[in-house]
């Protein structure tokens, strides 16, 4: 593990962080805090990104580790965040509201995955 590559994952975390706040902030000021859509939009957002990285990568651009970890480590990383996927669903639960944090449980593991593939497939058709 290099100098060079950590400290590309810093960057791509510096930034991939700084872009999930100004999302949340957005999206909250947009649609309101009652339900976290602002968590589940970015988390679905970066899994549509990382699909399409994964694609991108496989089929037509090969950049360097520094710059994939840059990316995919720090940059989208950053960006996704499990763990505030984890609070929101807690204060869900917290204030007794167990069917919003089912319904938004699966719809964060079924979005996330179907944006997934949804990049990855979108990219491959076209790059293919």
């Amino acid at each position: 593990m290099s100098a060079k590559l950590l400290m590309s994952i810093a960057a791509g975390g510096a930034l991939g962080a700084v872009g999930r706040y100004v999302m949340l902030v957005h999206v909250d000021d947009w649609l309101g805090s009652h339900f976290p859509f602002s968590t589940l939009i970015v988390n679905v957002v970066g899994a549509v990104a990382m699909g399409s990285l994964v694609a991108l990568t496989a089929f037509f651009w090969s950049p360097s580790d520094e710059f994939r970890a840059f990316l995919s480590v720090g940059m989208l990383g950053a960006f996704t965040t499990f763990s505030l996927f984890s609070l929101d669903l807690f204060n869900l639960v917290e204030r007794g509201d167990a069917m919003t944090a089912a319904l938004y449980a699966a719809m964060s593991v079924m979005l996330c995955i179907l944006g997934f593939y949804g990049g990855y497939h979108t990219l491959k058709q076209i790059l293919t």
